[in-house]
């Protein structure tokens, strides 16, 4: 089965699985996820699953990807926050979706990979960033969503101050001793609503920078 068809394979999964954000799906037609993926994996970049890439940290499940990517519920004209970069897949797909997207990572290794593909598929919109994401990019902000794709072991304070108000917060948050779930948080006037949106296994989100050894 040839890359085409094993991608039309995956979008009829998830469509199956619930997805039905035209957007989103488009967007993932758009984006080859081979490119992001070790070349080790290359036979697996369109199976519905997690696979490893450097620095010891993954690329996600597109079942996943798709469904955080759906509940930003993102415009045109946004300006979007990534936080984790990784192999970039997560921020190709939203670079189809908003007007600007700003990603940070901090292992450079990842960076500089990530921005080597998004020259590749020629995503201008992109911009991303070496650096510590626990505190986001405040010299860019108010951010219309931002998204958060490791996890976070409380509600994440520095990052809802970058949040305009009406602004959505899409991030896996540690539940009850290792259970982590991926919350919907909407900034109001009044304070920050916050729904439960489905289980995930994501690394943690991490204070500061990564040792040189470990690839920073």
């Amino acid at each position: 089965m040839n890359g085409d068809a094993r991608k039309i394979r995956l979008l009829m999964e998830l469509r199956k699985q619930g997805v039905s954000d035209t957007g989103v799906l488009s967007a993932m037609e758009r984006v080859p996820r081979e490119l992001f993926v070790p070349e080790a994996f290359q036979d697996q970049a369109y199976e519905n699953i997690t696979l490893p890439i450097d620095a010891g940290q993954t690329i996600s499940q597109p079942q996943i990807v798709a469904e955080m990517t759906a509940a930003l519920e993102l415009g045109p004209r946004m300006k979007v926050l990534e936080i984790g970069t990784g192999s970039g897949y997560q921020a190709a797909i939203l670079s189809h979706l908003c007007r600007r997207l700003y990603t940070i990572e901090r292992h450079r290794t990842l960076a500089k990979e990530a921005e080597a593909r998004f020259a590749e598929l020629r995503l201008s919109n992109i911009v991303l960033q070496i650096g510590d994401g626990s505190q986001g990019w405040p010299q860019q902000a108010p951010f219309d969503r931002i998204i958060v794709t490791a996890q976070a072991a409380m509600m994440p304070d520095v990052l809802l101050a970058q949040l305009r108000e009406g602004g959505v917060m899409i991030l896996p948050i540690a539940e009850s001793g290792r259970e982590q779930k991926v919350v919907r948080l909407r900034r109001t006037a009044d304070g920050v609503e916050r729904e439960a949106l489905m289980d995930a296994r994501f690394v943690p989100l991490l204070n500061g920078m990564p040792a040189a050894a470990e690839g920073g």
